[in-house]
Formats: C-alpha cells, sequence, structure tokens
C-alpha cells in the first residue's frame, strides 16, 4: 500500500495552485520566483512542443516537434554572471603555490554565497551556488561571482591539494569532495570540523586520488536542500601517466591536459540537474549546467566531425532517483567514475546514473554527414523539460 501511494502521489504532483505536473506539461511553464500560477503557464514552451507533448490525447496530431521542443525567449546569461556554454570547457585549475616533496601543492578558493538565477526565460531561481577566485566564469568586472554548476575543479593524480572554503552566505554550509582523503576533510556535518558557519573560513587538504570523473557538494544538513539550491561542482583528477606503464601509460596521456596528447581530445562537462520552483519536492525543470535546453537547436554544441570527443558526465539530480544521457545516431564507450583507462562499457548510446555517479564517455562522429545529432535524457518528462540539446557536426 505504502509503494503505491508513493506511485500514485509521483504520478500526480499537485503544486500549491492546483497545477500537476502533466498539466505544467501541457502549458509548458513556470511561475517565476518559484510560484505557479496562471501567468506563468502561459508561453514558456512553443507550440510545436505543445502539440508534441500533446500528442496522445489527439490522434489526428501528426506534427513531429521532438526536435523543436524548446522555450520562447533567452536566459539573460550575463545577469546570471555564468552561461553553460562557457561551464562546458572551463576547467579551474587553481594556482600552484609550491612543492612538496616533488610533487605541487594546488590551491583553491572557493565561496559559497546566496544567489537568485534565471534557469529558463523569465523563471528564477533563488539558489546557494559557490564561486572561485581562479575560474573564468567565476570571476566578471573584478569580483567573485557564484555559478551553478560550480567551477570545474582538475588536478592531476597525486597533486596535493588545498581549498580554502570560505562561507559567505547565511547559512552554514561544507565541501565534500567524492575521493579518498581523512574524516576531519570530509565536510561531514558533525564530523571532523563539520559545518562552517556564516563569515567561517576552513582549508580543505589532501592528496588528489583516484584519478578519475568526481564531484563535490556541501554535506550539510538537510542534505537535500543543499544539494538542490546547487552547492555542487564536477572535481576531475588526470591519471599520472608517469605512474603507468605501456598501452595504459599512451592512454593516460590522453587524459593528462600536460601531454600533448590530450591537445587533441575535444573535453566537455555536463553536470545534470535539475530544479523544484515550487519547493514541493518534485522538480520542474531539468538540465545539463543548470539552464533548460541550453544546447537546443538556437545554440547547439559546435564539434568537428573527426576529433574524438571526452564528455565527462556528473548526475546531481535531487527528487529523483535516476537520470540518464541517450546519444542520438551514435555510440559510445564508457568509464564508470572515470577511474579506469580502458572502458567499462563498450558501445552503447545511453547510460543511466543515480545521483552522485559520474563517468566518462568517449565518441567521435568520424564518418558521419554533418549536421546537428540530439542528446537528452531518455526519461521523456525530463528532456521535454529542458534536460535535451543537440551537437552540431562540423566538417572542420
Amino acid at each position: 500500500m505504502e509503494v503505491n501511494d508513493k506511485m500514485n502521489k509521483r504520478r500526480r504532483v499537485v503544486t500549491p495552485s492546483g497545477v500537476s505536473r502533466r498539466e505544467f506539461l501541457r502549458a509548458g511553464g513556470i511561475g517565476a520566483a518559484g510560484l505557479v500560477g496562471a501567468a506563468g503557464l502561459r508561453g514558456l514552451v512553443r507550440p510545436t512542443a505543445v502539440a508534441a507533448q500533446t500528442a496522445d490525447d489527439n490522434p489526428h496530431t501528426t506534427h513531429n516537434g521532438h526536435g523543436d521542443a524548446g522555450t520562447v525567449g533567452q536566459v539573460n546569461h550575463d545577469a546570471n554572471e555564468f552561461n553553460p556554454h562557457e561551464i562546458l570547457t572551463d576547467f579551474d585549475y587553481g594556482e600552484v603555490i609550491g612543492e612538496e616533496n616533488g610533487r605541487p601543492i594546488r590551491r583553491w578558493k572557493i565561496i559559497a554565497i546566496n544567489k537568485e538565477f534565471e534557469i529558463a526565460p523569465g523563471i528564477f531561481f533563488p539558489g546557494w551556488v559557490y564561486g572561485s577566485q581562479t575560474a573564468a566564469a567565476s570571476v566578471r568586472a573584478g569580483h567573485i561571482v557564484g555559478q551553478c554548476p560550480g567551477p570545474t575543479l582538475r588536478c592531476v593524480e597525486g597533486d596535493r591539494l588545498q581549498i580554502e572554503f570560505i562561507n559567505a552566505s547565511n547559512h552554514p554550509h561544507t565541501m565534500h569532495f567524492h575521493g579518498i582523503h581523512s574524516a576531519f576533510m570530509d565536510g561531514v556535518a558533525g564530523v571532523g570540523r563539520g559545518n562552517i558557519n556564516p563569515g567561517e573560513s576552513f582549508v580543505y587538504e589532501f592528496d588528489a586520488r583516484p584519478f578519475g570523473c568526481h564531484l563535490y557538494h556541501c554535506h550539510s544538513l538537510p542534505l537535500k536542500r543543499h544539494i538542490h539550491k546547487g552547492l555542487y561542482g564536477a572535481f576531475i583528477i588526470d591519471p599520472d601517466p608517469e605512474k603507468y606503464s605501456g598501452e595504459e601509460h599512451d592512454i593516460a596521456k590522453t587524459r593528462n591536459r600536460h601531454y600533448a596528447e590530450n591537445a587533441s581530445v575535444n573535453e566537455m562537462v555536463m553536470v545534470m540537474n535539475a530544479f523544484d520552483t515550487n519547493f514541493d519536492g518534485d522538480n520542474e525543470v531539468y538540465a545539463v549546467n543548470s539552464i533548460a535546453f541550453a544546447y537546443g537547436m538556437d545554440a547547439p554544441i559546435r564539434i568537428k566531425r573527426d576529433q574524438l570527443q571526452r564528455l565527462y558526465l556528473v548526475n546531481i539530480t535531487e527528487f529523483d532517483p535516476i537520470n540518464s544521457l541517450h546519444i542520438h545516431a551514435n555510440f559510445f564507450d564508457y568509464y564508470d567514475h572515470g577511474t579506469t583507462l580502458k572502458p567499462t562499457l563498450k558501445t552503447v548510446d545511453t547510460i543511466m546514473q543515480c545521483q552522485a555517479q559520474r563517468g566518462i564517455l568517449e565518441f567521435s562522429f568520424a564518418g558521419f554527414e554533418p549536421g546537428l545529432y540530439m542528446f537528452h535524457a531518455h526519461q521523456s518528462e525530463f528532456a521535454e523539460l529542458g534536460w535535451m540539446g543537440f551537437f552540431e557536426v562540423q566538417e572542420t
């Protein structure tokens, strides 16, 4: 009975204004400032997308809106002070401030702030976010701003890491890194240093291991709220080729930015996330790198046809048990958690991840005709609510 009750609640979650998720899909809108209302339910999704979404109810509907889904209008990325196209390729390497036993000491200064930002045209979310002194997307006009997801921190296996965390918000926060370190550096409320209160700071210090595609996020309670509000980001540790031999040595070079072999690979980061705009425990907007339809037909990700593509994929979606990515008309190799130098899955076109799961996708469009190739979550509802985009494959 309890399971059935949960399933029925999931099928028809009603907002405070009496609008269910299905009615929300049909209307194609979200009320501003986290409230669903009549004014907010007009005009967010293009009419062709709405036609496609309601085709099940109209057997005479033949228009295929699958490629036309999107939003009316544009998000003001300048006002947000972060852009999903910049986040896609912006790796924050911190600052090397010295050496310890022959290895670099790499340092970042990360700041938590309160920040309202636009997630779809006219739809603003009252978030909590991280910013960095060194991330290009986080420094504008001489001041540090926050972004969602947070800056992608990147280092090399074996580096000594120092992350100075400053809490400039009005709530206790932490930074918890997925990796190997001591309990004192784990960023868990009530354990070790625990919460960093407003106005306080703390330096997390540990070695970068294991190599792979990881993440960091706030671990203050209630955890679901601190994550959902935007306190998370990707954390990438490149393998050190000198620790490996033979074929693994050669592969590790392609995954380490200090080697020429890495320059031939196009690397991207996508953080799958979602937003509960009315705070009822159910998401209304889904995205990668926070903005609904950020890489849609009007702003696709341009890639070279013959170049190897490496995609660091992280799922931090709250309130849904899994998220997924599907690439149209192509297949990829997958490295679960990025902690292996050989694929854990070969020749697949869809991958599922639970929250905090992550991995590396490698693929190429060599031999394909140029054009637009879709990618999206293969939960149709997620795609219709913003988690959909395109690669624009170009010959050169």
